[in-house]
């Protein structure tokens, strides 16, 4: 199936990608970079899209250099103006809207109707992010001393560096730095070289809307490359926030990194999610949430349901009716619409998917649809696998760990404290819900008894947060928070003002100090 029969070739041309771009970018001026060769090669058919030069450690600090420069400038810019310029940038995303979805699609493999809506959640906080540039609110306190005010306020940071990862090529970049810059800071993005070009198309995007408002180089910053890149923002002292998504392996050594120098780490990491499906759950809703959480972008979503633990009383049905869904699923081209499942992102990806199932049949996990390889149908990128879902005992050590695939874990339970649990034992605390009518449930799932994780949700999934509230997990999650409510403040330093009005020096506590 050729990706001209979709348009992909048309998208290519109309984001201005080309053949050896460059890998980095200081707003609209491309850097001639000396790093290694990436190919971006597509899962959807393991075709070469087109290659990037990547950028070597010179040009990193070629970039930081420049982006220290321009922060100087965008800091002083009153941030309801910097809210206008990220307007303008959703605006211009809803022009390109269809074409990025397009490639974001084919480069990274999820469907095309994800790609879309992955764009769409680009727009929403670019609108949240306008909102709040007039809504960077600080706090009065009243003083203890006479003729005394006191205030707080938020100023920028600097340098964000943003590490993000190839499930979301794009979102999450702009979840980061839509609020930076409407807070007054500058950003430098690493995006995964597994997806380099989503990223470059963003950079063009950007880039332009920053020229056309005169902005000079430097606020936007893109920077292509493997892990050493973020290894190089991780140990920068002039990047005093690094925001890294990944695995928690990945965001260990971040944090770690960061840490060491005192600087500050956002971390959104693994995710391990569970949907508690009580005996008074409609189980047919239930059915449609567990199934767009466990294969929605071939299970590649760091808040995938992984785990779906059933009430004893329900659990047959709740099987049967499971697996009457997952037989309707159509696996394939995810540009072709009819098609509802995609690609892994690579080989490494595969076999990662395929040793989970050997480690789930040692522990005696039971198939209630097998997974491996999809047959029959060759696209020539081998990265096609089949949705599968295995009966396991809650004490399985294979369902403590993340697996980026679409294997779905069906445990039971009997009573609901018991759910609640097992959903709470595992090392990763991101997504939950539950799917029940009982507001005792639903209630003590909410309280400070129940869910551990940064997202409790119910009678829906535990996949698809909107950008309104803030996105982030516990433990090995990492505790980081993006996009909505005031996650924005993670962006910015707090400071405490107080000032003297008067013609004394009283100070505080009631001390004395007389000469």
């Amino acid at each position: 199936m050729s990706e001209d029969q979709f348009g992909v070739k048309k998208a290519l041309a109309a984001l201005g990608i080309r053949e050896l771009n460059q890998g980095a970018s200081t707003g609209g001026k491309w850097l001639t970079t000396t790093g290694a060769k990436i190919d971006a090669v597509s899962p959807v058919d393991g075709k070469l899209i087109a290659s990037v030069n990547s950028a070597a450690e010179t040009d990193y600090h070629k970039v930081i250099e420049q982006a220290s420069v321009a922060f100087k400038y965008w800091r002083a810019v009153p941030a309801p103006g910097r809210g206008e310029i990220v307007r303008q940038i959703g605006e211009a995303l809803r022009r390109h809207k269809e074409d990025l979805g397009k490639l974001v699609s084919y480069e990274m493999g999820k469907s095309y109707q994800e790609g879309l809506g992955e764009v769409q959640e680009m727009i929403d906080i670019c609108d949240f992010a306008v909102g709040l540039s007039r809504q960077l609110y600080g706090l009065t306190m009243h003083s203890e001393r006479p003729s005394h005010r006191m205030y707080e306020q938020y100023h920028p940071l600097g340098i964000v560096g943003i590490i993000s990862a190839f499930n979301f090529p794009v979102a999450v970049w702009s979840w980061n730095a839509m609020l930076a810059w409407v807070c007054g800071d500058v950003c430098v993005w690493k995006p995964s070289e597994k997806t380099p070009l989503s990223a470059i198309a963003c950079q063009l995007i950007v880039g332009k809307v920053f020229r056309q408002n005169d902005v000079p180089e430097g606020v936007s910053n893109l920077i292509i490359g493997d892990h050493t890149v973020g290894k190089l923002l991780s140990h920068d002292q002039r990047v005093p926030l690094v925001s890294a998504t990944g695995s928690t392996r990945m965001g260990k050594a971040v944090g770690k990194a960061v840490g060491a120098r005192l600087g500050r780490a956002l971390l959104e990491l693994g995710g391990n999610n569970a949907i508690i499906i009580s005996k008074d759950a409609d189980l047919d809703m239930s059915i449609r949430g567990a199934l767009f959480g466990a294969v929605g972008t071939a299970g590649q979503r760091c808040t995938t349901t992984r785990r779906l633990i059933i009430h004893e009383s329900v659990y047959e049905q709740v099987k049967e009716k499971l697996a009457k869904a997952y037989d309707q699923l159509k696996i394939g081209n995810p540009l072709d619409e009819n098609n509802h499942v995609g690609p892994l992102i690579d080989s490494q990806a595969v076999r990662s998917y395929l040793d989970a199932i050997e480690k789930i049949k040692q522990e005696g996990g039971k198939a209630v649809i097998p997974g491996g390889l999809l047959e029959g149908v060759d696209y020539g990128s081998g990265c096609y696998v089949k949705p599968a879902v295995y009966e396991v005992e809650s004490h399985f050590e294979i369902i403590q760990h993340e697996t980026f695939a679409p294997i779905l874990y069906l445990i039971r339970f009997s009573e609901i404290e018991e759910a609640i649990a097992i959903q709470n034992n595992v090392p990763q605390g991101l997504s939950s819900a539950i799917m029940t009518n009982n507001i005792m449930e639903s209630e003590l799932f909410l309280s400070n008894a129940g869910s551990d994780c940064g997202i409790a949700n119910v009678n829906i999934g535990t996949s698809g947060a909107e950008i309104g509230g803030a996105f982030g997990g516990e433990k090995e999650t990492g505790g980081g928070r993006e996009s909505g409510s005031d996650a924005w403040k993670a962006y910015m330093r707090r400071q405490t003002n107080t000032i003297n009005y008067g013609k004394e020096l009283p100070l505080a506590q009631g001390i004395k100090f007389d000469l």
